[in-house]
Parts: structure tokens; sequence; C-alpha cells
């Protein structure tokens, strides 16, 4: 592992940059401006952890060219000696290369929101709905063990207790950072429970992962909105299809729709929708961005067609293939149970390694 050319170049302007601030804060019209303290000194503290493992690096680097003059030297102690603190100066020199470079990469401003997971049923019918619920289940699971708290927005369930479609939010420690690679289709590959010839049959379901929005992140006008309030439909406790307490909100300027009946508060459903609603507009508002800068991604939700896959869980074979990460994950019981830690550590990796390599492009 090493670093290039072009990312010690940018680690010289971050140096560069560093010393500069400093000098700004010693100038006496910065004393005396509130503003240009705080985003000095914020902009010092982001710089901070670069700064320094550049420092140690070099250090470690000046040992390693120091011990290895030595060692092609006469003295044979001083050889051994040498030796010694060649192979200290190269491990420090590997770990501080790694550190930097982990350091490099461009972070996603949305990393620490929370999440609102959408999950829809595709081809398949009622095996589509059930399989449906069994992600829903594999993503709660996840959240649990990583103590996440988990809250249903919004759920149409089929007639054998699958889900036509459920959205839940999931609260804990850098959720989208995590999640954010479950958005796409879903394929599953397995003997339905309502198959009396023992086919396999083939399904889908589509994930969107959306970062949370807060009110500060969007900035909806009330003159934007149209609200529909009407009576509940489909299964319902006492009360909530008896009262109109259902709510549906159109974002007029995109029309983005959000709808919520699962409460019989009034009040709770439109909470609920206005945040579905807030994330919806953040997500596309960040992917007309990144398409504006030419890094557009591929849309979250497909069409949910048996040839549309992100994924692919075949039940006979006990085989879970993620077409990005290019190999077989072996385990299917445990995996739909939330243990899929592994893979969601290998798409993070992947995309800091891609967007290392962006940076060493630019660079």
């Amino acid at each position: 592992m090493m670093l290039t050319p072009g990312l010690r170049n940018r680690l010289a302007k971050v140096e560069a940059r560093e010393e500069e601030i400093n000098r700004l804060l010693a100038q006496p019209e910065t004393a005396s401006d509130p503003g240009k303290l705080r985003s000095f000194g914020q902009e010092l503290k982001e710089l901070a952890p670069i700064v320094d493992a550049v420092r140690a690096l070099r250090a470690a680097e000046e040992r390693a060219r120091e011990a290895r003059e030595l060692v092609e030297g006469d003295d044979a102690e001083l050889r051994e000696l040498a030796r010694q603190d060649l192979e200290t100066a190269g491990a420090e020199t590997e770990r501080r290369t790694a550190e930097l470079r982990s350091l490099l990469v461009p972070r996603d401003p949305l990393d620490e929101k929370n999440v609102l997971v959408e999950i829809r049923a595709g081809e398949g019918g009622e095996e589509a709905a059930l399989f449906a619920a069994d992600l829903f289940r594999m993503y709660s699971r996840f959240a649990e063990r990583h103590r996440m708290k988990i809250e249903i927005m919004s759920q149409s369930d089929s007639e054998k207790g699958g889900f036509k479609e459920i959205i839940f939010r999931i609260a804990g420690k850098r959720a989208y950072s995590r999640l954010k690679f479950e958005s796409g289709v879903h394929r599953v590959q397995r003997v339905p429970s309502t198959e009396a010839q023992g086919r396999i049959h083939t399904s889908t379901a589509t994930v969107a992962v959306l970062p949370e929005a807060e009110e500060v992140d969007v900035d909806i006008n009330e003159s934007d909105l149209k609200i529909d309030i009407y009576r509940a439909g489909g299964h319902g406790g006492q009360g909530v299809n008896t009262t109109d307490s259902a709510v549906r909100i159109t974002h007029l300027p995109t029309g983005i729709v959000a709808t919520c009946q699962d409460e019989r508060s009034q009040l709770k459903n439109k909470a609920k929708a206005m945040a579905v609603l807030r994330a919806r507009i953040l997500a596309a508002e960040q992917e007309r961005r990144e398409a504006e800068m030419g890094d557009a991604r591929r849309a979250q939700i497909g069409r949910g067609e048996r040839a549309e896959k992100m994924r692919t869980y075949n039940f006979p074979q006990d085989r879970l293939t993620d077409r990005r990460l290019g190999y077989n994950i072996s385990g299917l019981d445990r995996r739909m149970d939330g243990d899929i830690d592994d893979m969601v550590d290998a798409l993070v990796a992947q995309d800091e390694a891609d967007r290392l390599a962006s940076l060493e492009a630019e660079a």
C-alpha cells in the first residue's frame, strides 16, 4: 500500500492550508471577527487529523531511510539494530499510509443520518409480498443487533401475511452510512409455501434507503403542499377505519407524494407522512445534484422486473449473490436473520476504494 504522487500532492495542499489558517488566526482582524474565528477554528479541527498523520508518516519514512543506510553499512552490530528499527519503521509507515488513505476519502455528508427504508413487492404476486416481509425482518434484525431503533411509518399488508409495501424508520449511529447500499432490486429464487408442485419461483422486491431529512435539511413551503384527508382502508384496528384520519400529502413543485393511514390520530399520520415526504424530496435533490456534477448514480428503485437485480437470494443452493461484490455468500438462513455485517462492510469498503480512486484521478 502506498500514496500515489497525486495523493501526496493533495496532502501537501492540506498542510499548506493549515499553515495559512494559522497565519490568518494570528492576524488582529481575525481575532476581532467571531464569525471568522469560528469558521477557521472548525476548518483547522477538520484538517488536524490529516496533518498529524502526514507528519507521523514523514517521521516514520525518515527513520526507515536512516535505518536502511545503516543496514547497508559496514558495522555488523549496527546492522542488526538497524534491521529491527527498519522493520518497526516500515510497519509504522504502512499504518500511517492506510490511515491517511482513509482520512482522504471524501465523506458523504448524509452518512450520520437516520434512514427511512421503503420495501415494495415487485413481480411474483403473493410470493413477492412474502419476500418483502422477509427483507423487512432481515433489516429489523440487523438494526436490533446494532441497537438501532425501528419505527413503522406505513404498511400495506397482503392476504397471506406479506407486505405489498412497508416504510419504516431506522434510527442509530451512522444508519445511512451502513444501509445506503441496500437500495435496489432484490430477487429471490425458492419454492414458495403456496407451491404444491415443488417448483422454484423467482420473485422480486424493491428497496429504497433514504436519509432522514429534518426540517432544516429541506425547505418546504406550506403553500406548496396539497393535503388530503380521507378514511383509512384495508386492515386496521378499532377506530382506524371509522374516522377520517388517513393523510395524503402532495408536494406540488415536484409531484412527490407521501401517505399514512396507520395511526388513529390524523395529526400522527400527518407527521409521519411529512417525514416520508421530506426524505423523498431530500433524496431527489441529492440525485439531481449528483447528476449535475456528472456523477449520477443509478435510480434507487428499479421497475421490479425479474431481469433487474442488485442481489439474488437463491434458497435451493443456499447462495446469496451481490453483483457489486463479485462473489457468492452462503448461510442464507442467518443472513435473513440480520447477519449481514460482512456484506455491509464489504460494500462500504468498496465504496471508499472507489472514492479514493476518483480522488487519485482528480489529483
